[in-house]
């Protein structure tokens, strides 16, 4: 598990003094805004966090020890971090607007995994839609996309 986290802090040419490399601080980016999901209702539950996984695992092409890893990763950025503007501005300067709609379609997935829509979550959801400069119905059309995905 260290090994992974310790090359997720080593940039591509090896050296550690200029912290992750842009790739690996997407990725991490994602993560914290998966993990964000899982936990805007106050109450993270483990298909939400089997949700977020396997997100990783597909998006990434990572194994499950690697998601994992990512994840915890993640969790401490989550912790320590004010709000999720450094995360969102990360994804907005690193992926397409086809690929921005693919996590907030991810988001919409863990939500829903629970079969519950909670206010909290909902607000979370347009929050994140309007800093990843997504439009309401690029929101919606995840929302419908996701809920078709997801099997209650």
């Amino acid at each position: 598990m260290f090994n992974f986290i310790r090359q997720a802090l080593v940039n591509s040419k090896g050296s550690s003094d200029n912290g992750p490399d842009n790739g690996e601080r997407t990725r991490i980016a994602a993560s914290v805004i998966l993990l964000e999901a899982a936990h805007a209702d106050h109450e993270c539950t483990e298909d939400e966090l089997v949700h977020v996984i396997e997100t990783l695992c597909a998006d990434f092409d990572l194994s499950v020890k690697h998601a994992e890893d990512l994840l915890e990763l993640a969790h401490r950025e989550r912790v320590q971090a004010v709000d999720l503007f450094e995360f969102t501005n990360q994804i907005n300067n690193e992926f397409s607007r086809e690929e921005k709609k693919a996590v907030l379609e991810a988001v919409w997935r863990i939500i829903h995994s629970d079969g519950q829509l909670e206010k909290h979550e909902d607000h979370f959801v347009r929050k994140l839609t309007h800093l990843l400069r997504l439009s309401h119905k690029e929101m919606i059309d995840a929302k419908l996309k996701a809920r078709e995905q997801i099997q209650y």
